[in-house]
């Protein structure tokens, strides 16, 4: 098992949940449905996923943590330190964003003008007045199914001097 490999099985909060109930003692997926809550459809591929990676065996008895798997892993020194990003620029986008959608905002300040000037770059164009509506419409794409609002992000992108705003009227200088 690489340290990928494992860091991607255990990325998942549903993959942790069900390696949590198996290692607490569930050894089939109705025990690990009752234990976790999840649909015995979420927990059949979180099995699957864990067991393709090796962290898991399912076996007559059931199934079980591969405890030498974990053993052989923790003697090779655990996973390597992540390589740095060729462009940092990079590495926040893709922590913030998921298929074009902003999972939510980072707290540093240099972080959020980052993604700030990359969601700007990619909805609006420089000199073009948008009125206050289409702005919102183009935002709230951007926010759908993350944790920020669009109404947070204008502000932000305001107070960055992103966009710039008079009487309703928003425009990228």
């Amino acid at each position: 098992m690489s340290a990928q490999a494992l860091a991607g099985a255990l990325a998942d909060e549903r993959r942790r949940a069900v390696f949590a109930a198996i290692v607490l003692g569930a050894g089939d997926i109705p025990a690990v449905v009752s234990r976790t809550g999840l649909s015995a459809r979420d927990a059949a591929t979180a099995v699957r996923r864990l067991t393709d990676v090796g962290v898991l065996t399912g076996d007559g008895a059931g199934l079980r943590v591969d405890g030498e798997r974990l053993r052989d892993f923790a003697r090779a020194g655990g996973p390597p330190a992540p390589a740095p990003s060729a462009d940092p620029r990079e590495t926040i986008l893709r922590t913030f964003l998921r298929d074009g959608t902003l999972t939510r905002l980072p707290a540093q300040r240099g972080r959020r003008r980052v993604l700030l000037e990359h969601i700007t770059e990619r909805s609006f164009e420089p000199g073009v007045r948008y009125p206050e509506r289409a702005v919102d419409d183009v935002l709230r794409r951007w926010c759908e199914g993350g944790e920020a609002d669009h109404v947070t992000l204008r502000r932000y992108l305001i107070d960055d001097l992103l966009l710039t705003r008079e009487h309703g009227v928003y425009w990228r200088p």
